[in-house]
């Protein structure tokens, strides 16, 4: 299929050296988030360590000079197996959109045909921002290349013509589909949904090879057998043509409660996951930028990768599509044909066999050890309005200090914008404010006003802290990188990394992605490490946002949202883990919530069904102030979703109060 013959778009001027802050800045912020994570003794030889990596002749002051006088080092950072793990769950994002409602087949690959033309009208824009947005080459046309020892990374060359297509994906088979005209422009939507709709002629069945369950495989393992699949000519042109493809589209089979690796109420698993390989997760390439999650349920989503694209980009895109849904569709322009989609071919001998089965089972093993438990919550209000995204984490360090006695190290890796920063640039939390205020609301006699100074001072330490990683002064990206230069220049890496305390300071049990989406969109993070939580946060829209945010939702028009969903409502883990109550509708296993009031506290959801809603265009409420979703892995018998969940939101009440100059409610009540 031919490219298109658009002019590139303008060149991304070359990104100036980073600033570094200075060294005793960093050692500073990162002794201060030591001092909550380690004992007494503990701290002390930490504290020495840092102090002697600082001291003038050290080693820090040396590495520090070869830092500033050259660009910031890449490379693998010794003894970091996390970066090896699969992409679902461990290393890929995701983005819950509102369940939708059609008709059959030909209503899903409608629906599709116009959330991926909105994908595709919402890259023709950002591609034409005066700065060009950096990121938009990444994302389309970009995607993973495994290696046995670390993995390469493909996107569109400046200059080079983009791509035109993307792929397809159909119970486990792979399609080429045309999505752009020849100038570039993004097909009209019934010129999309018409070549969709030719893949119903094309006799997909499902029982190929089952090659998208190799990409969920570890990733030494995947890059291994990657290696074998590209000695072949026609694994080459297909693997190649889906890396080339601007996105991959994942058309779902129905979520049956029946189904291995699947459970009623799944549209967070099957966007995280897939629900397993007997169920939607050998529909993925995991390796792509960007995947969008189409299911015949109604159930849909983004699942892309937090290197190149963040949660606020994507929830940005994900409410300009679901607007572009809405708007009067145009027709196809007359004389315009699109080519009939092509199937991507493997050659898999019965070498291969044994490697597609075991990373079948390798999939269903890590679907059915999710938990994913999912709440709505009434907010801060007024008071936190200016502060939420501080707020929520200092909540969850109350949550979290709660269930574990200790504070947690934190993952929340920064915006692209303004200024995009090298992944990962994480946030260290202030743990000694956040441990005295958790301290101080199990006291049973302590005053709200002393409360609210706590609370401040911890929300204000954390602001802070956020706004240091986002203009690129973040300890933990600094330390990074002087480790990395000690690496390249051939030295042994210093004491200060091989310390127990950075090693305590990097262990993210904490990872969290905080969005605003006006459509009622929903996170997801998987947990960084096995003992440890993913939180997904999505916020109502800021009313002092951005222009291109609204209040609430339209009212839904026939076909398109179902009125009665919230991501946050209509979704759950495996089933021992369920925590969302759940209606059973006809043929699935899916849930109906009414959440035009949202719930707080114990009050959440746990008492009693919702109301079923029925026909199509019934208004449809704003979305919650806040909708949340927490996943743990069952097999570490240390964490639970649920029970992180509850906690979470007796915090949020308890700081709701504070706010509103109330006495907080006691824990557990």
């Amino acid at each position: 299929m031919g490219r298109g013959r658009r002019r590139a778009p303008r060149g991304v001027p070359a990104e100036p050296p980073p600033r570094w802050p200075t060294l005793g800045a960093t050692l500073g912020r990162y002794l201060g988030a030591l001092r909550a994570l380690l004992g007494p003794r503990q701290w002390a030889r930490s504290r020495r360590v840092v102090r002697a990596f600082g001291a003038p002749g050290g080693i820090g002051p040396r590495l520090q000079e070869r830092l500033r006088g050259g660009a910031a080092p890449t490379g693998a950072w010794p003894r970091a197996p996390g970066g090896r793990l699969p992409l679902p769950v461990h290393g890929s994002a995701g983005l819950i959109l509102p369940t939708q409602k059609w008709e059959g087949t030909g209503g899903q690959l409608q629906f599709a045909a116009q959330l991926v033309a909105g994908i595709l009208h919402y890259r023709a824009e950002a591609e034409q921002r005066d700065p060009p947005e950096p990121w938009v080459r990444a994302v389309f046309g970009g995607c993973r290349v495994p290696g046995p020892q670390r993995d390469g990374v493909l996107r569109v060359a400046p200059g080079a013509d983009p791509p035109d297509f993307i792929t397809v994906i159909r119970n486990g088979e792979f399609f080429q589909v045309r999505a752009c005209t020849e100038e570039g422009s993004p097909l009209p939507p019934a010129a999309l949904g018409a070549a969709l709709g030719q893949l119903r002629t094309l006799g997909v069945r499902g029982g190929g090879p089952a090659v998208g369950a190799l990409t969920g495989e570890h990733r030494r393992g995947w890059g291994r057998v990657y290696g074998l699949l590209m000695r072949d000519r026609l694994n080459r042109a297909s693997i190649g043509r889906i890396q080339r493809s601007l996105l991959a589209l994942a058309l779902d089979a129905p979520v049956m409660a029946d189904a291995m690796g699947q459970s009623p109420g799944g549209g967070a698993e099957q966007v995280l996951h897939g629900g397993g390989a007997g169920a939607n997760s050998c529909n993925r390439w995991f390796d792509k930028a960007l995947q969008v999650i189409v299911g015949a349920d109604g159930s849909c989503g983004l699942l892309y990768d937090p290197e190149v694209l963040d949660g606020a980009v994507a929830a940005e895109m994900a409410d300009h599509a679901l607007a572009f849904c809405r708007s009067p569709a145009p027709g196809p322009a007359p004389g315009l044909s699109v080519p009939r989609p092509q199937r991507l071919r493997f050659c898999v001998g019965p070498e291969m066999g044994p490697e597609v089965q075991r990373a079948r089972r390798h999939l269903d093993s890590l679907a059915a050890d999710v938990e994913l438990h999912c709440f709505s919550h009434e907010g801060f209000g007024p008071g936190g309005a200016t502060r939420e995204e501080a707020l929520l984490h200092v909540a969850l360090q109350v949550a979290f200090f709660r269930l574990h006695g200790s504070v947690s190290a934190c993952a929340e890796a920064p915006p692209l914008r303004p200024r995009p920063l090298p992944r990962p640039a994480l946030v260290l939390p202030p743990g000694p404010r956040c441990r005295a205020l958790a301290k101080a609301l199990q006291e049973p006699t302590a005053k709200p006003e002393v409360l609210r100074a706590l609370l401040w001072e911890a929300v204000e330490a954390q602001q802070q802290r956020m706004e240091e990683v986002a203009a690129g002064q973040g300890a933990e990206r600094h330390l990074r990188a002087l480790g990395l230069t000690a690496v390249a220049g051939g030295e042994p890496l210093p004491e200060l990394f091989r310390d127990l305390g950075y090693a305590r300071a990097t262990h993210f049990r904490l990872c969290t992605l905080q969005v605003r989406s006006a459509r009622g969109c929903l996170p997801l993070r998987g947990p960084l490490v096995p003992d440890g939580y993913g939180i997904g946060v999505g916020h109502a829209p800021s009313t002092s946002g951005p222009a291109h945010t609204t209040s609430c939702p339209e009212e839904p028009t026939s076909g398109q949202e179902d009125p009665s969903s919230d991501p946050s409502q209509s979704t759950s883990g495996p089933a021992h883990a369920t925590s969302c109550p759940k209606e059973p509708t006809s043929g699935h296993g899916t849930s109906s919530f009414d959440t035009s009031k949202p719930t707080s506290g114990h009050a959440q959801a746990t008492s009693g069904h919702a109301k079923p809603t029925s026909g199509h265009a019934q208004p449809t409420s704003c979305p919650a102030p806040l909708r949340v979703a927490v996943s743990a892995f069952a097999s570490c018998g240390g964490t639970a979703a649920e029970r992180l969940g509850a906690e979470l939101r007796t915090a949020l009440d308890q700081l709701g109060a504070l706010l509103r100059g109330e006495r907080p409610p006691a824990a557990g009540g």
